[in-house]
């Protein structure tokens, strides 16, 4: 009989670090995957969603306008928990450190069905920066019975904070996987001013700034010499 596998995400980041997992996860054979959206973004999520052609099984449809971090945790904790009770998985897979990844592991312990935590073991050190991130991350590492970790620096953070070696596999970051699924799809570009790059031989360097904690002054004083060669920091950046 096939193990049942629940994924749980809820934000654009989840769904683009999972979507290869759960391709594979499709693809064996002794794996059943339960595919389950909180909806913690909504036209983000979506968009995703379709680019990787995922469907997901269930969908909670938490975000409502002005949440606060309590009432996702609390929605995503209400909603999730029969989910578990009715699907019965034999462990639930969550990744990163979101309030829906956090509020799934929570939920998935409460119910004593195994935790795997997907990029398990980014330290900052600080618990408020990123706020609330690192604390989620800290919390999950506790709910959690098995570690994938992006990278061996992740994993000597966990092992410092006690985890079991056993327990903390280093697998790389799926985050790479998803963009050569994505660079294979040959999508069309939705900004017309990035439509000229089909036909560039130039190279091509592809720079993201996702945190928030990034933007502005940090954005500016880190990018160094960038600004000169590419002409200047585009003003939404700032």
């Amino acid at each position: 009989m096939a193990k049942r596998v629940m994924v749980v995400f809820g934000t654009r980041p989840e769904a683009i670090k999972l979507a290869p997992l759960i391709g594979k996860l499709h693809a064996a054979p002794d794996l059943e995957p339960i595919v389950v959206s909180t909806g913690q973004h909504r036209e983000m999520l979506d968009q995703t969603l379709a680019l990787f052609s995922i469907s997901p099984h269930h969908d909670l449809s938490v975000m409502k306008h002005g949440q606060s971090l309590s009432g996702v945790t609390c929605r995503v904790l209400d909603g999730i928990t029969p989910l578990i009770q009715c699907e019965k998985p034999d462990a639930v897979i969550v990744q990163g450190d979101t309030t829906t990844t956090f509020s799934g592991a929570l939920a998935a312990f409460y119910e004593q069905v195994p935790v795997v935590h997907l990029e398990a073991g980014l330290r900052t050190g600080d618990p408020l920066s990123p706020y609330p991130e690192e604390m989620n991350r800290r919390l999950i590492t506790q709910l959690s019975a098995l570690h994938l970790t992006p990278t061996s620096s992740n994993r000597d953070n966990l092992l410092a904070e006690g985890v079991k070696r056993s327990s903390v596999v280093t697998i790389g970051n799926t985050g790479i996987d998803a963009l050569f699924e994505a660079a294979a799809a040959r999508d069309s570009y939705e900004r017309p001013e990035l439509r000229f790059l089909d036909g560039d031989t130039r190279r091509v360097l592809l720079v993201t700034a996702h945190r928030r904690e990034s933007w502005g002054r940090p954005w500016r004083r880190s990018v160094g010499p960038w600004p000169r060669l590419l002409g200047g920091i585009p003003s939404s950046w700032s």
